[in-house]
């Protein structure tokens, strides 16, 4: 088979179209013919050679993907070849085969195509696990989500929105229209606007604050969202575009009885994936068949053309995800 390969780390054109060995399945994995997967920060960070694979995971990028089984493993029983599914992954997506295991796998909701499905284990689980599971998000509660824009970001908004949530987010003007008709009841610019004051101003008769913050930039923004939490607010971290170390007021944290959680789903145990992935197919999905939620797609491009992908992903105009179609005659744009 062929995948992408980064023989150095590098920028984009360190991305290399290979012929690499097709893998076998364990007994409790099935071997999937990758119709599509999708870019993410991740993939970007492993390119450069930060962002190593965990342990026994395949050395191509790769997240997420969606496909059809051609192989299943003998400990495998509740799938069969020829089902069509998509899946969260520890790497490996940017391939035409990949070796998953069963409990990461999904089937394709109802009215999306196969293709598409490539855009949604990922965030789903992300978002799920984090801000559901973790932070406890309930109706009439306030969430704001960072960078609105990313793939992560259009589906937080959606799926708090369909929780009934009164939803923030952050995001260049430019992208504000397209944030509010997927649910967000307030944007904010944060490139020309204060967001921890207009947050709690729309929280709030200028003393408010948001219940629930999912935050993809780290060490940047963690003194200006504590600011913003509510008393009892909870504070999300899955990323750290804005660096790793910075200074906690543990005065003002306490003073708002927060919490901060810090996560990573790549490296959880296979048994912690797969319940995650079985909540989101009890609770996320039937949001999906029912149209509540999509997922947003900027555009997608054949698998070989995985570095111009990644440019595009590097740059801060696109709006949701941008997908790699396997097979050449699906050189979409």
């Amino acid at each position: 088979m062929h995948a992408i390969t980064v023989p150095q780390p590098g920028g984009p054109d360190a991305l290399v179209w290979a012929e690499v060995p097709d893998p076998t399945p364990c007994p409790n994995e099935v071997i999937v013919d990758v119709a599509a997967t999708a870019v993410n920060r991740a993939d970007l960070l492993q390119r450069q050679g930060r962002y190593p694979p965990p342990p026994g995971a395949p050395p191509y990028l790769g997240l997420e993907c969606s496909g059809v089984i051609s192989e299943v493993g003998a400990e495998v029983s509740h799938h069969r070849v020829g089902d069509q599914v998509c899946a969260l992954l520890a790497g490996g997506g940017y391939a035409e085969r990949v070796a998953v295991p069963a409990g990461q796998l999904l089937p394709v909701p109802a009215g999306l195509s196969l293709v598409d499905a490539a855009a949604l284990p990922e965030v789903a689980c992300t978002v799920w696990s984090n801000v559901v599971k973790l932070a406890g998000l309930r109706a009439g509660e306030s969430l704001l989500v960072h960078g609105g824009g990313s793939g992560i970001g259009t589906f937080a908004v959606q799926l708090g929105a369909a929780l009934g949530a009164v939803v923030l987010t952050t995001a260049r003007a430019a992208k504000h229209e397209q944030l509010r008709a997927l649910g967000a009841h307030h944007t904010i610019d944060y490139t020309a606007e204060d967001f921890v004051a207009r947050a709690r101003k729309l929280t709030g008769d200028g003393d408010g604050g948001v219940d629930v913050i999912l935050d993809i930039i780290g060490a940047g923004y963690l003194e200006r969202n504590v600011e913003t939490l509510a008393t009892g607010g909870r504070l999300v971290i899955i990323g750290l575009q804005g660096g790793r170390k910075a200074e906690l007021n543990l005065g003002a944290l306490l003073a708002k009885r927060g919490t901060i959680f810090a996560t990573a789903l790549r490296s959880r145990p296979i048994a912690e994936k797969a319940e995650i992935v079985r909540r989101v197919h009890d609770q996320v999905w039937p949001l999906v068949a029912s149209g509540a939620i999509r997922p947003v797609i900027d555009r997608r491009l054949p698998l070989s053309q995985a570095a111009r992908a990644h440019r595009v992903v590097e740059g801060s105009d696109h709006l949701g995800k941008v997908l790699l179609v396997a097979g050449e005659e699906s050189a979409l744009s």
